[in-house]
């Protein structure tokens, strides 16, 4: 199974830690096409910090989308290019789960929370979040 994992980079890194142990719990799962985005060192910079131009990390991510079985997106630290993700993710017709905790006082977008296509797991540790992907990956 091919993953796509999404998680603010430009909206923010504070969750950088975070996403490195989701990665590693879906690498139980498949392969993590978007692993880079746990690794500390990606500042909120992103790639292009490290020399990729905007219009290869375009190509690169739209086509790790077009690869994927699947995307799993962490949509508590809000940003732009998540939210186009999960957009184009569904006009590809793509199985999406948004990961989201509520406990930290931001909001979700109705438009991640109302869409039918989208289905959203709340939780507060990463712990709780081993029972629901080993059922969503059966």
């Amino acid at each position: 199974m091919k993953i796509y994992f999404a998680g603010a980079i430009k909206g923010g890194r504070e969750d950088v830690n975070l996403y490195a142990e989701i990665i590693a719990l879906l690498k139980q799962h498949g392969q993590v096409l978007t692993e880079h985005l746990g690794d500390p060192t990606i500042t909120t910079a992103g790639q292009q910090g490290q020399g990729k131009s905007a219009s290869q990390i375009f190509t690169d991510d739209t086509n790790w989308l077009g690869e994927a079985d699947i995307v799993i997106a962490e949509v508590t630290q809000p940003s732009l290019g998540v939210g186009y993700e999960i957009g184009r993710a569904e006009l590809l017709d793509k199985k999406i789960c948004c990961l989201f905790r509520p406990n930290t006082g931001k909001s979700l977008s109705a438009m991640i929370s109302g869409n039918p296509k989208v289905s959203v797991f709340e939780y507060q540790t990463v712990d709780q979040l081993k029972p629901y992907l080993h059922t969503l990956f059966k």
